[in-house]
């Protein structure tokens, strides 16, 4: 075989299985492997960041990755938005990007660029100058890297920046799959320093490996024994929540906001999590969000076990077996316009047991707190701040999870950076809902603009948010490319559409005009 087809065969021998791809010519060789080798499931995106997207969100509800197949330097940049939130995420997955030929390199035809460089931007693991014959052992450190926590925010992106002769150049043997790498485990005596730091006076943070159900139970023991708090980043990569599941506050996204919560807090305990910040700089703002003379302590690290150490924790302290929960709220729909506030609760009455939500605007957040207290559900939060992440992530989850509903709650302006994600999910018939809050502008831009001390948004300024002229007709968008579609404006008629969506096969578009 050639060499594409060595890689393709040892990366589904290996467990990698799925492939989002918008593929080139300097791809064309791995496109033939994956047309021999039935078992890798090609999926066409129509957009790059739809394949990276769709990739972040498989690689959330699975622990594994998938591929990506891009073509080119151009090909990763259109990708690059949403492999940044998928670096943030520290998302496993392995980029495939085809690349000319090595001796064809120097001539500097149209399509050469430096992709190491693009590359470097969103990986933690990057390898170039493959052969026929190395291709496939490549492909397996590409895995192994992907699968292999990293310290802070590197990520877990391997990216295989592959010449076209290493694909068409004749090779041989499949290389093995690699041992799974484990997460480095936390001194005991580190565990037991926490210990005497915690008490009621104390926050516990919690990200990355700290965001598992059993570290978050953890954490709620050692609630119900010290008094003390226990939070959430202000956006984490997945949290599996709903009733039953502990409770568990949230840092908010405003840094005067997040002083606030913290509010009374003396120490701070990591664990998984890193020091908040500020996502941007303001005049009057810190950076650092700790109250005065806080006291931080680091239990474990990002790249560490720390759902382990929490456990060890918890047992070390005798901290009881029970812990406060979420229960089922009955809730009451609101009458009138639709508005943010009445579609969340048509989310938490109505959302199935498993659904998995995508979330990409501020109107779709709003529902995370009354999800709380629905039905068992995983929620997929925007990592990076790079918008256009909720319904290509979508994608991947239903590709991962197809006996799960899917919600995507998408924002007007951030839903049309990737809406080729429609085309994606009715090709592949994915049980997709889709939410888009329209109300014609971008809300969060207002904001941050009034922030500036302004009392008014000026002409000319309004119109660099302003979505409305031409409106964009979201349901007739999405039902060209073969997603049924509705628009309502009512809190009612949201509340139906959203229960007949659920209640039907194949994906389908809310428009909600606010």
């Amino acid at each position: 075989m050639n060499g594409a087809e060595n890689l393709i065969r040892s990366l589904v021998n290996a467990g990698v299985n799925v492939c989002f791809a918008n593929p080139g010519t300097s791809e064309m060789h791995l496109v033939q492997a994956i047309d021999a080798v039935p078992e890798m499931r090609g999926v066409l995106c129509l957009f790059e960041g739809v394949c990276t997207g769709a990739a972040d969100g498989y690689g959330r509800m699975t622990g594994k990755p998938a591929t990506t197949l891009l073509h080119l330097g151009p090909g990763l940049g259109n990708g690059i938005a949403n492999l940044h939130n998928a670096r943030r995420a520290s998302t496993p997955i392995i980029n495939l990007i085809g690349n000319h030929a090595l001796y064809h390199v120097e001539h500097d035809a149209p399509l050469t660029s430096d992709i190491d460089t693009l590359a470097r931007n969103v990986s933690s693991w990057i390898k170039s100058d493959s052969t026929a014959d190395s291709l496939s052992a490549d492909g397996m450190a590409a895995l192994r890297a992907a699968l292999t926590p990293t310290p802070g925010s590197r990520g877990q992106v391997a990216t295989m920046i592959i010449p076209a002769d290493a694909c068409w150049t004749e090779t041989q043997a499949l290389s093995p799959a690699p041992l799974a790498p484990v997460r480095e485990s936390v001194d005991d005596k580190v565990v037991s320093d926490a210990a005497d730091f915690l008490d009621g006076e104390t926050l516990l943070l919690l990200d990355h490996d700290g965001l598992t159900v059993p570290a978050r139970i953890a954490a709620a023991r050692i609630a119900a024994k010290t008094g003390c708090r226990v939070s959430l980043s202000t956006f984490p990569a997945r949290v599996d929540g709903g009733a039953g599941m502990p409770v568990t506050e949230r840092l908010p996204y405003f840094p005067e906001q997040v002083l606030g919560a913290l509010k009374g807090v003396k120490k701070i305990v990591l664990a998984g999590a890193e020091v908040p910040v500020s996502f941007f700089a303001y005049p009057a703002t810190p950076s650092v969000l700790l109250p005065e003379d806080c006291e931080v302590m680091t239990l474990a690290r990002v790249e560490q076990d720390t759902t382990g150490a929490l456990e060890a924790l918890a047992d070390l302290m005798n901290a009881p077996s029970e812990y406060s929960r979420y229960e089922k709220s009955e809730l009451e729909l609101p009458d009138g316009k639709a508005t943010t506030r009445s579609v969340a609760t048509s989310i938490a009455m109505l959302m199935p047991e498993g659904t998995i939500v995508c979330g990409d605007s501020g109107g779709g957040g709003a529902a995370f707190g009354p999800a709380q207290s629905a039905n068992p559900n995983s929620w997929l939060n925007l990592t990076g701040g790079s918008i256009g992440q909720g319904g290509p992530a979508a994608i991947g989850a239903a590709v991962a999870c197809p006996d799960r509903q899917v919600l995507a709650l998408l924002g007007d302006g951030a839903s049309m950076y990737t809406n080729q994600a429609f085309w994606t999910q009715a090709r592949e018939g994915l049980n997709v809902t889709t939410v888009i809050f329209n109300n014609s502008r971008y809300g969060i831009l207002e904001t941050e603009y009034l922030r500036l001390g302004v009392n008014e948004i000026g002409e000319r300024a309004a119109d660099l948010f302003d979505l409305s002229r031409p409106e964009i007709d979201f349901a007739a968008l999405a039902g060209s490319m073969g997603v049924p579609s509705v628009c309502v404006d009512s809190a009612v008629d949201f509340y139906t559409a959203l229960g007949r969506s659920f209640g039907e096969d194949g994906p389908s578009l809310i428009e909600v005009r606010l």
